[in-house]
């Protein structure tokens, strides 16, 4: 079912190979389409949006239609019951814990001549927010993408996401939608959701950023918006690496594999361990409760393409192989995780210890679950309240400072054959003496 691999075999490199994958290759004709989507947007507006959500989603709406009314919200929070508001609840508040923890601040320095330098904290002004949905329901990614947004201080926070057959967005979308703060919802997705966004409508204002996952339409579309609108990322398929030592608990190793490859076909799911022990109850556990799922044929379908068993001479060695694989999630099931920590560079989120399973960093433990995925760890990192904010430089200098700082700028303008530039700064120098 999964393959195995083993470095003392192939080596480190021959098993980073082995896992490594092939850059995906879309049909000219998928991008063709997502152009076409995008254009047609562009030009007709909410009527193309009226048009395609008929023609992709076999859902019938007219303009008025598109915007989720206040009643919605209301009837929403009533079909859901009070169990799921209070999971929403609870994982909003965490959610919102840590990201005003890792909240940018502005700042600023002073040299010895009085003049000043520093950054300003200014949070975006309106940001759309993409949530898969039509056959499943996502309320996670929506608090994982509107909180940030909120703490950050946006404005607007506006949600996409398509309909289901009978017009509406899911209940538990909505709740958590005005759990986190989200002020506008439409029921428009796909590649022309991101379009709407990024250009606008009659109905839809166009945003400063996107963020979200979606299908392949999706991740298209934010890859040709960007540039005329901010993306966070271009996500690829769920992935996981569980490295664990002897002593794991091979039920509990099985089901986190599992847990990611329910997500897709196309999801990874890899165990790195130097204990073959381990690795042999690892393979049958996972075949047991693999049996079990009620998603066992998707589940099974990644495993077998993109899951493996790989034996490896030491835990340091397994860290290695999971630094080159750059994961999504990357999981520390061992006797001593905090040494284990300081080796890893690329991972998108790590989870320390035996009883931290991904799924808490799915839904409750805080941190963003729209991470990079596909090996990009070695170069992004998670959304955050970062995404949702920018950085003013601010220059104040004293003539004191100028005129110090005059000779080397004077310099640099004529290696650069920038005249005017020096001649800016000479004026001043000039008009005040070079004074204090």
């Amino acid at each position: 079912m999964m393959r195995r691999l083993d470095t003392s075999a192939m080596g480190v490199d021959g098993v980073v190979q082995a896992l490594d994958r092939a850059p995906e290759s879309v049909d000219a004709e998928i991008h063709q389409r997502v152009g076409e989507i995008v254009a047609a947007v562009r030009e007709k507006g909410d009527a193309a949006l009226v048009e395609l959500t008929a023609r992709f989603d076999r859902v019938t709406l007219a303009p008025r239609d598109l915007a989720v009314t206040p009643a919605e919200y209301e009837a929403a929070e009533r079909q859901v019951g009070t169990r799921t508001v209070e999971a929403l609840r609870y994982a909003a508040a965490r959610i919102d814990r840590f990201h005003r923890a890792a909240m940018p601040r502005s700042w600023s320095m002073t040299d010895g001549n009085g003049s000043m330098v520093g950054q300003e904290i200014r949070p975006l002004d309106r940001v759309g927010i993409y949530v898969p949905g039509g056959r499943a329901a996502y309320p996670s990614t929506v608090l994982m993408t509107a909180v940030p947004a909120r703490v950050a201080g946006v404005r607007d926070i506006v949600l996409v996401s398509p309909p289901a057959a009978d017009r509406s967005l899911s209940p538990a979308v909505l709740v958590a939608a005005r759990i986190a703060g989200v002020t506008e919802a439409y029921r428009v997705g796909g590649a022309q959701a991101v379009a709407a966004l990024a250009y606008g409508t009659e109905t839809i204002r166009r945003v400063d950023k996107i963020v979200g996952p979606g299908n392949i339409y999706v991740a298209l579309a934010k890859g040709r918006v960007f540039g005329d609108v901010g993306i966070d990322m271009l996500a690829g398929p769920s992935e996981v690496v569980v490295i664990a030592d002897g002593d794991a608990d091979p039920v509990w190793v099985a089901a986190d594999l599992l847990a990611q490859a329910e997500h897709d076909p196309m999801a990874r799911a890899v165990l790195l361990t130097p204990s073959r022990a381990l690795r042999d109850r690892v393979e049958a556990e996972t075949a047991r409760q693999l049996a079990t799922l009620s998603r066992r044929e998707i589940a099974a379908s990644a495993l077998r393409t993109n899951g493996a068993l790989v034996l490896t001479a030491t835990l340091e060695e397994a860290v290695e192989v999971a630094n080159r694989l750059a994961p999504e999630h990357l999981e520390l099931v061992v006797s001593d995780p905090d040494a284990l920590l300081v080796r890893v560079k690329n991972a998108g989120a790590v989870f320390l210890g035996r009883f931290t399973p991904e799924v808490v960093g799915d839904y409750v433990a805080g941190p963003n679950h729209v991470l990079p995925t596909g090996g990009t760890a070695r170069f992004s990192s998670a959304l955050g309240t970062g995404d949702f904010v920018k950085r003013l430089s601010v220059i104040r200098y004293s003539t004191k400072g100028l005129a110090e700082a005059w000779p080397h700028l004077a310099e640099l303008a004529r290696v650069e054959g920038l005249d005017a530039h020096g001649a800016a700064a000479r004026a001043r120098i000039t008009n005040t003496g070079g004074g204090a």
